[in-house]
């Protein structure tokens, strides 16, 4: 076993608190960290972007599932919702996926980074639009779904950053526009998940124990521990006021995207 296989669980601790906390899939977070770990090991740097997304994709499934269960026992998730906008989310994430596959690595990093910023602006000012409307209609929902899901394939996140925004927009309560978002990460991730591993499924020179988009090793280091911290951080979300924490974890993953940034220009 390799020794870089003991770093994945270290990740886990980190995304499973982040994705429970902030209703987020961890994909913000655990994508640079991944990229960074596979450049070490000296990954195909063709692949290596790619990999990042569709592991960190993967985890979300399971991510996801625990903070969703945390979130509901709180009552915080808005079922309608999330049957609404699970269609569009889908469609956009398997097709986001196939053309995350499609762009090379380091055009497809400075996308990463450029939405990484955004979602990091977004986190500091701790940005609440005035509510001005309610939910659209199903057809509404679907489409808004859809444009969220492809941002989210290129990130590999759960769609929090969108998502929260638009439905805070739409007059839904705080707590449950963040426990819907953690539900909402389900859909996402099964579509991304199914989108990376058949869009890899032939690609030549990936790491052994890679299925399609998705390093394995990396995927069950990070679950194994991230499922037991999702409810930990959903807990805290329920209890504390996350202000100065949603700033700081904003300026955490400016630094991400700076070092990734750094790393891709020189």
């Amino acid at each position: 076993m390799s020794l870089w296989w003991l770093s994945y669980p270290l990740l886990g601790v980190f995304a499973g608190f982040i994705a429970g906390l902030f209703g987020v899939g961890g994909g913000l977070t655990i994508v640079p960290l991944l990229f960074m770990l596979f450049t070490a090991q000296q990954f195909p740097i063709e692949h290596s972007m790619h990999l990042a997304l569709g592991t960190s994709m993967a985890t979300i499934c399971f991510t996801s599932i625990s903070s969703m269960r945390a979130h509901h026992e709180h009552g915080a998730v808005r079922w309608d919702i999330v049957k609404s906008f699970a269609p569009g989310l889908m469609l956009g994430t398997l097709g986001g996926s196939f053309i995350a596959a499609w762009v090379p690595t380091r055009p497809l990093a400075m996308v990463f980074t450029a939405i990484v910023y955004y979602a990091s602006f977004q986190i500091m000012r701790d940005s609440r639009p005035k509510p001005h409307r309610q939910l659209p209609g199903n057809l509404g929902m679907a489409a808004v779904g859809l444009g969220i899901g492809v941002v989210s394939s290129l990130v590999a996140a759960g769609g929090g950053f969108l998502s929260i925004p638009f439905m805070l927009f739409c007059n839904v309560a705080v707590h449950h526009a963040v426990g819907t978002s953690a539900a909402l990460g389900f859909p996402i991730a099964i579509a991304g998940t199914i989108g990376f591993i058949a869009s890899g499924w032939r690609a030549p020179g990936l790491p052994e124990y890679s299925l399609g988009y998705v390093y394995l090793p990396a995927l069950i280091g990070v679950v194994a521990i991230s499922y037991l911290m999702a409810p930990v951080g959903a807990r805290l979300a329920h209890k504390l006021p996350v202000k100065q924490l949603k700033r700081a974890f904003g300026g955490f993953l400016a630094l991400l995207a700076t070092k990734m940034l750094h790393g891709l220009l020189s």
